[in-house]
């Protein structure tokens, strides 16, 4: 049966998931108020993640009726976090969850029926005040490393956004005042991240650092990853002479045809995804005693961001696009990361990750892998070296361009043949390089 247009309804507004491997979101504020009306489209709220700040808009027009989290919670994905009061003649996603109202019915009414809104279990929040366990955004963050501003100095900084949250305007207006907290004193407490095991360490004296929200996300992953998959490396050594060559003649030209900037990256990009093709047994993750081989190939680059934190951006279908493509596609991404642009689309469905530990000026890695991937390969510094190699008139020893390859794998499903094999073939695929190919 149809029900009444006149009636509103209202609606458990969940948290929405924002990326393949996103289990729970921090709310930085509410832009409307309880009892506030707002139309489809508006911003309700910002989100971030440990990847990247989102704006969740509203899907349909209506009330705000009642705020289940405040800001700065850390709310589970799917996790009711609103009620919205909304008409029946706009659209709504049929998915969501929809509880029919009278028109002027007291919300407290409507719980007691069969379909009874469900209360939130308690969740972890993070402390409000700003002196302890503060929370500022990528975009404060890549402000202070711009100008050498220490996070307790952050941490002083007058804050005019709601909830004390420190805006952009704030960071620059105190930068102009000639940064009067530059040199205060800072109160010194227990930086201990992790509690289990109890060790009672001697951790000396120093600096203090308080990890910012994302470092603190990228340090859960890793001791989830290192818990979770028993990790082997592999090393293999490629011969890159062919290709640095190549690339060395054809950059200028490169550019100039397609207003590209040609590195190495969309050339190791283009090796993978074909060794990947050749293995596809690489290129999955673990569900319990499941094993689930991806269709599709999307590679992840380790990309840091100017805050010092990695991400990973990901090229999508890399295996289906010609170098002109993976080069634009390499260079958009690096370029959004380095002025925290990148959305949620730009970080999620990675099957496989790559780290070029090599633009830091490394040999090798040891990488850990990107849950729940299986796999993930460092490429090192490409550096010449005296080496021997087989000609037509015998062995003789020349210069070459050479680069450490090193494979971590998930032994509880891929076993050394696989990774070998799968590494030995990113080698030869970058030794074998056409010096002939045409850009």
């Amino acid at each position: 049966m149809n029900q009444d247009k006149r009636f509103p309804l209202l609606w458990e507004f969940k948290m929405p998931k924002m990326g393949e491997s996103i289990t729970e979101g921090t709310i930085i504020n509410w832009l409307f108020s309880e009892g506030d009306s707002f139309n489809e489209g508006d911003i309700l709220l910002e989100v971030a993640t440990d990847k990247v700040d989102n704006e969740v808009p509203a899907p349909a027009s209506g009330v705000l009726k009642e705020i289940r989290f405040k800001a700065k919670d850390i709310v589970p994905v799917g996790e009711v976090i609103a009620i919205l009061e909304i008409s029946n003649e706009d659209t709504a996603d049929q998915n969501k969850t929809v509880i029919p109202s009278k028109a002027k019915e007291p919300l407290q009414e409507k719980q007691n029926t069969s379909k009874k809104i469900i209360q939130p279990p308690t969740v972890t929040t993070v402390a409000s005040d700003r002196a302890e366990g503060a929370f500022f955004s990528p975009l404060i963050l890549s402000i202070a490393k711009q100008q050498h501003i220490s996070f307790e100095e952050l941490a002083r900084i007058p804050a005019t956004g709601k909830d004390g949250r420190l805006r952009k305007s704030d960071v620059f207006q105190y930068i102009s005042d000639g940064r009067p907290y530059q040199f205060a004193q800072t109160v010194v407490q227990d930086p201990t991240a992790y509690r289990i095991p109890q060790l009672n360490l001697d951790k000396g004296t120093g600096k203090i650092i308080e990890m910012d929200r994302m470092r603190q996300m990228i340090a859960d992953h890793m001791v989830y990853s290192k818990h979770t998959s028993p990790h082997v490396t592999a090393y293999v050594e490629a011969d890159l002479t062919n290709m640095v060559q190549w690339r060395n003649d054809h950059k200028e030209a490169f550019q100039k045809k397609y207003s590209e900037k040609l590195t190495f990256t969309p050339l190791f990009i283009e090796a993978v995804a074909k060794a990947i093709k050749d293995f596809p047994n690489i290129n999955a993750s673990v569900d319990g005693n499941k094993i689930i081989v991806k269709p599709d190939i999307n590679i992840g680059m380790a990309t840091a961001l100017p805050s010092g934190n990695l991400i990973v951006p990901v090229v999508k279908n890399a295996d289906e696009k010609d170098l002109k493509t993976l080069a634009t596609d390499v260079n958009l991404l690096v370029e959004k990361s380095r002025n925290n642009k990148l959305n949620s689309d730009d970080i999620k469905g990675s099957t496989f990750t790559i780290s070029n530990v090599g633009t830091f000026g490394s040999v090798m890695g040891t990488p850990i892998i990107n849950q729940p991937e299986v796999a993930i390969l460092a490429l090192g510094i490409i550096k010449k070296r005296a080496e021997v190699i087989e000609t037509t008139v015998g062995d003789e020893i020349a210069i070459r361009s050479m680069m450490y390859l090193s494979l971590s794998f998930d032994h509880r499903v891929v076993d050394g043949y696989l990774g070998g094999s799968f590494l030995r073939r990113v080698a030869d695929y970058l030794e074998q390089f056409d010096i002939n190919r045409e850009i």
